[in-house]
């Protein structure tokens, strides 16, 4: 059980002697602990919500210690726990309100139930075999099979296909139904295959570092880069059909 009388990601008026520092200062700060913590990934739970730092008249952030203490706080719920933001944001509301919270076992990933899509908590090694895969995507086996011939969807090793070709196979019949074919999307495919490997090489480092849990947090950085990622791509598509409509 832990109980902090950390507050949430607003912050009031600065008490007396409370002193605010840069976002450079912070990272120094944080990286005694986590030395993969970048400016980005502060920047990115600022995004998120999280945080909330101050802003001087030029723009600048700057952060009091209670944001410090919150982003290691946030930063130790992913690195020990594995637990996806929306729990965490849940977590910090309800210490904010003085209650008690329950954190999984450290190392240990806690698992949402329910279906695939429940906020991606699945176990990477889940598999579902093709019948399932066509009855939840509601695909007919000539589709899935045309879909494969062009390597939108393929089969793990060892046979079955990951959860996470339930939502692709979903995505392309629903673009199907606007017209675009397996063969138009061949590009989409391979532009996604090329980007993950350039976040692979981010990660990597991560991976071989010797502190076991740096290594162990080298997914959930894997997991911020692709989000990251796919919203960058959809700001670009976004911004590419405004001008279009201009």
């Amino acid at each position: 059980m832990l109980r902090t009388p950390t507050g949430g990601a607003g912050n009031g008026a600065v008490t007396a002697g409370e002193r605010l520092v840069s976002i450079g200062t912070v990272l120094s700060q944080l990286r005694d602990e986590f030395p993969e913590v970048t400016i980005s990934k502060i920047r990115f739970l600022e995004a998120e919500g999280l945080v909330e730092p101050r802003r001087t008249a030029s723009g600048y952030r700057k952060f009091s210690p209670q944001d410090v203490e919150r982003l290691a706080q946030i930063l130790r719920m992913q690195r020990d726990h594995y637990l996806p933001l929306k729990v965490i944001r849940e977590h910090l509301d309800a210490l904010a309100r003085g209650e008690q919270i329950k954190l999984p076992a450290p190392g240990r990933r806690e698992i949402a139930e329910g279906p695939w899509e429940a906020e991606g908590e699945r176990p990477t090694a889940a598999r579902v075999g093709r019948a399932e895969l066509l009855a939840a995507a509601e695909v007919t086996e000539v589709e899935l099979a045309e879909w494969e011939s062009f390597g939108l969807i393929s089969e793990e090793r060892g046979g079955g296909y990951d959860a996470e070709a339930v939502t692709v196979a979903r995505l392309v019949a629903d673009l199907g139904r606007f017209g675009l074919e397996p063969r138009h999307l061949r590009g989409v495919k391979a532009a996604a295959d090329r980007e993950a490997a350039l976040l692979e090489q981010m990660v990597a480092p991560l991976r071989r570092h010797r502190n076991p849990q740096t290594r162990a947090h080298a997914e959930a950085t894997a997991k911020e880069l692709a989000e990251l990622s796919v919203r960058l791509h959809a700001a670009f598509v976004q911004s590419a059909l405004g001008i279009r409509l201009q």
